[in-house]
């Protein structure tokens, strides 16, 4: 499906650059790691260890593929449902009323703009993974963890919010207008 600004799916490219940043720079950095690595972190820093394995090593960047899976898949639906513009004209009262308390997008440009906002989503939060995947893949075994660390991956992971709530807004605006 396409939108007017281009392909919606060009909106996956910067996700699947970064998700395979991330697993190139794992790869590269897995050989010099040590025995032990972060399994959580604490107020205090790292206070969790668990040996060296693919699985603990690949943590942040398992966890980002699932979820560009995820939000990909909710990007495809979101195009896929009936906008409320192009369903016909409800037969009764009960249909109209079925109708109207469907969380459908207002129509076919907003469902567009709903998904492009979860692959923006999708990617900021895979640039909060970033400093996730340094601090796993770090090669001195220390606890301490850089103030910068998670004030960091919560502002970007919170960044991804702010398309969503856009498209969010954009679409109950343009329904106030349609029923008026």
């Amino acid at each position: 499906m396409s939108s007017p600004g281009g392909p919606l799916w060009s909106w996956l490219a910067p996700s699947l650059v970064l998700l395979t940043a991330m697993a190139v720079w794992g790869a590269v950095r897995y050989p010099g790691l040590p025995d032990r690595l972060p399994a959580h972190i604490g107020p205090d820093g790292i206070d969790a260890w668990t040996a060296k394995g693919v699985g603990a090593a690949f943590v942040p960047v398992f966890i980002y593929a699932g979820l560009t899976v995820v939000l990909t898949g909710c990007a495809a639906l979101a195009t896929r449902i009936t906008p409320q513009d192009e369903l016909p004209e409800p037969r009764n009262r009960w249909s109209g009323a079925a109708a109207a308390m469907t969380n459908r997008p207002a129509s076919g440009v907003s469902a567009r703009r709903t998904a492009r906002s979860l692959l923006i989503m999708n990617a900021l939060s895979g640039a909060g993974f970033l400093p996730l995947c340094w601090l796993q893949w770090r090669t001195p075994e220390t606890a301490a963890v850089p103030a910068w660390v998670m004030p960091g991956t919560l502002t970007l992971f919170l960044l991804g919010l702010v398309p969503v709530g856009v498209a969010c807004a954009r679409d109950m605006a343009e329904k106030r207008t349609a029923r008026a």
